[in-house]
């Protein structure tokens, strides 16, 4: 493909959201704002499913000259595309997903005055996350992290009216920067590692590019261990914030108060998957970082449970899709974390991949499938005041139990295929020599939480669409199905999560189309090499999972009989008090630390400019007694000083 349509790929929804940003300049009524958003994400996702398709990348890494921004002495600052099997699978998902929910927010957002702000955020933020997928150097995808943090802030706040929404933006935003300003550290450090490996007058673009970094890596983990383990603890950190992973996943739950294709945007291929994108970027670095791995790897599954559980809890149908995201992002770091076994990297990472890329399909389907329900129901979201409304909502019934049983893992939906894959390379780093306990551990982690993740999944789905018709009252007297625009799109996430497992997983479909992503045939041919035992496991556990969700929902155990008081039930639907620890040990103290450094400025500062103030005011009135205006009193003050410096001479 020609480097210049490689450019609009991501240039593209840049010209929307300017477009879009100055619509009355250009004529453009905010109910026709969509209209260029549509067009530049459809560009986007036509030219990187063709990148896909025709490049040919088995050569190694092909870089696309940019253009400079800024040259200042040895600060050379330009921007540089980076062509590989990552990146443009990755930019494919993302454009793509993007382009199908921006259709489906025009139905959504038609009534919004607001909602040419709306699509040239959403355009801004498809812009940022191409440019930190196609980035050649660390600083460039840095620099390109943050435009996609605060495009997030942005659409979570886009509701700035209401107080909830502007809170859960203001702390999706002060979490991010706690992980970001311990990426940005990570990245200063490898700068100054990389210059004592190299020692040459290269500019920080230069030491920052990808291929200098992987090649002084090996140098810099021998010479300088120390430094190493802090940058690859940094990068850990970074993305640990981004995915929203133990012990930063507080943010993302709370980001359900911005618009419901918003948070499609955001849960699905986009923004929290930007973390785990880093850490298969950075795969040849971390890999002489086993021990950063098996954390990568333990954090993963610590969230994924953890998450899991919660979602086991709550009430709101977005809450229990947000905690979904979380959970599964944590088998992706797992997926991640097992590159500790040196020989597993390849595949560890594309077994990573592979679910991100199924996650995005039914995850944003499940997603608009919640936007759709919250539609029809006046914009309530908890689902203890509606059910059975699979009468009311007969299209979105069958997409949304699409999705739910791709998340559930049940073949042969996509989410069987990938999640199976990261279970296989959870398995097989269990014999891992150094590791192995590690593993074995997470690899049990793992099992309960396909059991949790089924149970959940479908407990949110017959509540919902199953069970006696019950409506609330915001919903009127006819609620009514989504229209044809909000039902389309769908209709191809529901594609991709029937569809995109068996391509890239058995069948091996996508491998022979895509020869030159070697990558990805790792991933296919490692599939089922530990016999039927596994994935009939798996299969079980989900199984078992919708059976338990049935019987606790529309069986003779009713939520009704559920122990209310149970301590560990109450525990999970306060999400286990993670806020209010937050609070009491970080926010409370940093207030009472503010309120004493204010009363010190008051006491001490205040009172030392004070007494300033008054010296220099005394000050001033005494000099005043000597400026009275007066020329007589001028003329008999130079005499009197001309006569005391004569005399002064004549004496001496």
């Amino acid at each position: 493909m020609p480097d210049l349509l490689i450019w609009m790929i991501p240039l593209a929804p840049l010209v929307a959201a300017i477009v879009c940003s100055c619509g009355s300049v250009f004529g453009i009524q905010h109910q026709r704002a969509y209209i260029p958003c549509w067009l530049a994400l459809a560009i986007s996702a036509l030219l990187s499913i063709w990148l896909l398709w025709t490049s040919d990348v088995s050569g190694g890494v092909r870089t696309i000259e940019g253009f400079q921004w800024l040259a200042i002495g040895r600060v050379n600052v330009g921007f540089n595309l980076q062509i590989d099997g990552l990146s443009i699978f990755q930019l494919a998902v993302v454009c793509v997903v993007s382009f199908l929910v921006a259709i489906y927010s025009q139905a959504y957002m038609k009534d919004d005055s607001g909602s040419a702000r709306y699509f040239a955020i959403f355009s801004g933020f498809v812009f940022s996350m191409s440019m930190l997928v196609l980035a050649s150097d660390l600083l460039m995808m840095y620099v390109f992290w943050e435009g996609v943090g605060l495009c997030s802030y942005l659409l979570v706040g886009y509701w700035y009216q209401r107080p909830r929404a502007a809170k859960a933006a203001t702390k999706a935003f002060l979490v991010n920067r706690v992980a970001d300003c311990a990426f940005l550290m990570g990245i200063l450090a490898l700068s100054y590692g990389v210059n004592q490996v190299i020692r040459t007058e290269q500019s920080v673009i230069e030491r920052l590019s990808f291929a200098t970094i992987f090649e002084c890596a090996p140098s810099i983990a021998s010479s300088n261990p120390l430094l190493f383990g802090f940058v690859s603890v940094c990068l850990m950190i970074g993305a640990i914030g981004k995915s929203a992973q133990f012990p930063l996943h507080v943010w993302l739950p709370d980001a359900m108060e911005g618009p419901t294709p918003a948070s499609a945007l955001i849960h699905a291929a986009t923004m929290v998957t930007a973390g785990v994108f880093l850490l298969c970027r950075m795969r040849p670095l971390l890999q002489f970082a086993p021990d950063v791995l098996v954390a990568v790897a333990w954090i993963g599954g610590i969230t994924a449970l953890l998450a899991a559980t919660i979602a086991l809890f709550q009430d709101d149908l977005k809450r229990v899709l947000a905690y979904s995201t979380i959970s599964q992002l944590g088998f992706m770091f797992m997926a991640v974390g097992t590159g500790a076994a040196h020989e597993l990297m390849p595949v560890a990472v594309m077994a990573a991949m592979f679910h991100l890329c199924t996650h995005a399909f039914f995850k944003a389907l499940l997603f608009l499938g919640a936007g759709n329900v919250m539609h029809a129901m006046g914009d309530v979201v908890d689902m203890r005041r509606f059910g059975g409304l699979r009468s009311v909502l007969p299209k979105t019934y069958i997409l949304f139990g699409i999705g739910a049983v791709a998340l559930a893992g049940i073949p042969p939906l996509a989410g069987f295929w990938s999640k199976d894959g990261i279970l296989a390379v959870l398995f097989d780093a269990s014999s891992d020599r150094d590791y192995g306990n590690s593993f074995i551990a997470l690899f049990a982690f793992a099992l309960v939480t396909v059991f949790i993740t089924s149970v959940y999944t479908f407990r949110a789905f017959f509540r919902t669409f199953h069970g006696k018709l019950r409506l609330p009252k915001e919903a009127g007297e006819h609620p009514h199905e989504a229209s044809v625009v909000n039902i389309a799109p769908m209709i191809v996430l529901a594609l991709g999560s029937v569809t995109a497992g068996m391509l890239l997983g058995p069948t091996g479909v996508l491998v022979d189309l895509f020869d030159h992503l070697p990558s990805l045939r790792k991933v296919s041919d490692h599939h089922g090499h530990e016999g039927i035992w596994l994935p009939a496991l798996s299969i079980a556990l989900s199984l078992a999972g919708v059976a338990v969700a049935w019987l606790t929902t529309l069986g003779e155990v009713t939520e009704s009989t559920l122990p209310s008081k149970n301590p560990f039930v109450s525990a999970g639907a306060n999400r286990f008090y993670f806020d209010e620890a937050y609070d009491l040990f970080i926010v409370r103290p940093i207030q009472a630390l503010a309120g004493a450094a204010s009363a010190f400025e008051a006491g001490f500062f205040d009172m030392f400019w004070g007494k300033l103030q008054s010296m220099v005011l005394g000050f001033g009135k005494l000099l005043r007694v000597f400026q009275s205006g007066l020329l007589n009193h001028y003329a008999a003050a130079i005499a009197i000083g001309s006569i005391l410096i004569l005399a002064f001479m004549a004496l001496s």
